[in-house]
Formats: C-alpha cells, sequence, structure tokens
C-alpha cells in the first residue's frame, strides 16, 4: 500500500497466541491508488503468499448476493428487507425462500421475488436441491435464515457452506416449543438472541452477535416474546452488516469481529 500511495482508513489487529496466529483487517481507499483495481488482488495474494499467510480481498462497491430463507414469521424478514431497501444493509436480496406461503404478500411489498419450497420429512433432500438450484440459479453467495425453522443437512452445508442463522438463547436451557413460556415460568430476568453461522452441529456454529433484554417481574409472556423478537431482529441485523462489511474473521471454530 505505501509502495503504491495508498490511503489506509482502518486498520485492526490481533493475535491469538494460544492458536499461534496474528490476524489482521486493513481497509483503504483505491483513489490516487498505484495498482488497477484489476490487479490488486493478484498483489495481495502473492504478499500474502510471501509472508506464509492467507488473504482475502473484497471491494466495498461490490454488493453480495444475500437469500433470505424464512418460514411463518415475519418480524426479522421485514427487518432486513427494510435495511436492504435504504441501504443500511450493504447487500442485493435476489429472493426470498419459505417452506410456507405466508410470507409472500411481505415479499410483495418489496419487490423481491418469492419461492414457496415445503419441505417434509420424505421430501427434506428433494427440497434442499431445489433450494441449492435457486442459489445456484440467483448467483446467491450468503444464505441467512431468518427464523426458518428447518435444520439444514450436512450434505446442503458441505455444497453451500455460507450461512448465517438466528435463534433465541435459551438454548440449550429452554428447548423446544413455547421457549418464552417455559422462560417465563423461571422467572429468568435476561433473554437474548445468538446470530451465529451455521455447521451441522443445531445452533453450534461461530458466532457472530448476541444481544440482550432486560425482564421484570412485571413482564407477561407476551412482553417476552416481543423483547425477544425485537432482540433477534437486532442480534441478525448486526451481525449480517458485520458480515457484508468483511469485519468477522472465523478461525479454529470461533470468530474474531473487528467492529
Amino acid at each position: 500500500m505505501a509502495a503504491n500511495g495508498g490511503n489506509i482508513h482502518h486498520a485492526d489487529h490481533h493475535t491469538d497466541a494460544g492458536a499461534g496466529l496474528f490476524l489482521s483487517r486493513i481497509e483503504w481507499g483505491l483513489e490516487g491508488f498505484g495498482l488497477p483495481r484489476e490487479a490488486v488482488g493478484p498483489a495481495v495474494h502473492s504478499l500474502a503468499e510471501r509472508l506464509g499467510g492467507e488473504a482475502q480481498l473484497h471491494f466495498s462497491d461490490d454488493l453480495p448476493r444475500v437469500a433470505i430463507l424464512v418460514s411463518k414469521q415475519n418480524h426479522c424478514l421485514l427487518d432486513l428487507l427494510w435495511r436492504a431497501r435504504s441501504g443500511e444493509l450493504p447487500m442485493q436480496v435476489p429472493l426470498v425462500i419459505a417452506n410456507h406461503p405466508d410470507l409472500e404478500s411481505c415479499c410483495n411489498d418489496f419487490g423481491v421475488p418469492f419461492e414457496y419450497v415445503p419441505v417434509t420429512r420424505e421430501t427434506k433432500a428433494q427440497s434442499e436441491a431445489t433450494i441449492l438450484k435457486l442459489l445456484a440459479e440467483h448467483r446467491v453467495e450468503l444464505a441467512v435464515l431468518a427464523k426458518y425453522m428447518q435444520v439444514l443437512s450436512g450434505n446442503f452445508l458441505e455444497r453451500f457452506p455460507d450461512v448465517i442463522n438466528i435463534h433465541h438463547s435459551f438454548l440449550p436451557a429452554f428447548k423446544g416449543a413455547q421457549p418464552y413460556h417455559r422462560a417465563w415460568e423461571r422467572g429468568v430476568k435476561l433473554i437474548g438472541a445468538t446470530a451465529h453461522y451455521v455447521t451441522e452441529e443445531l445452533d453450534d456454529g461461530p458466532i457472530i452477535e448476541q444481544t440482550i433484554a432486560h425482564v421484570s417481574h412485571r413482564d407477561e409472556v407476551g412482553d417476552l416474546i416481543r423483547k425477544g423478537r425485537d432482540t433477534e431482529r437486532l442480534a441478525l441485523a448486526r451481525a449480517l452488516r458485520l458480515h457484508l462489511r468483511r469485519q468477522v474473521m472465523v478461525y479454529r471454530g470461533r470468530t474474531a469481529v473487528f467492529a
């Protein structure tokens, strides 16, 4: 960068002594840069190779193509579509995929194509193949599970590994149906949501963002559900923004988040 007159906007570093790794994230502008855009990537990778490291290069004006997968709940979907339209999330949404038809009207309001792909135990493999085909046809780079109530198979994740999920943070304490009802019965004082990358282990992928909300003894079940939805919306939006801005590095099953 110095040799080509680069102007560094942000630089963050982290050394993980236990893992023996040095992590670095650098943002710089191309205004007046000495290399043409198409030559920057090869130069960066050549430098990383000489130093015995690895590098990724992304241009901030390249908007990733993101598919949103949903079931019946609309709070995360509507939030993401609004943030994408307003420019808060630097991404394109070429389609929404759902295993129920309920949210098609939400997508129509935003002018986003809606694909209904029902899933049953007997048709799961075929349904996942259909979803993978849709992702390929629309050149999708990232899939976001915005309350998509299906577990993706290892075969799916092997073919399309870039997936982010959101879930309430009662797991594993309150697994199963009606977690907010069970949490209210136990008198919890904090509720929250976790956004993470998806792995074959259910809700066990590298964590990107977590959000909490305080609960009072005056809160009823409906209040917990409302606060829980708020935390889910916020955690997912924050995690997605961090990913889109390339502020997350995944290594050894964990993340370094340069926020």
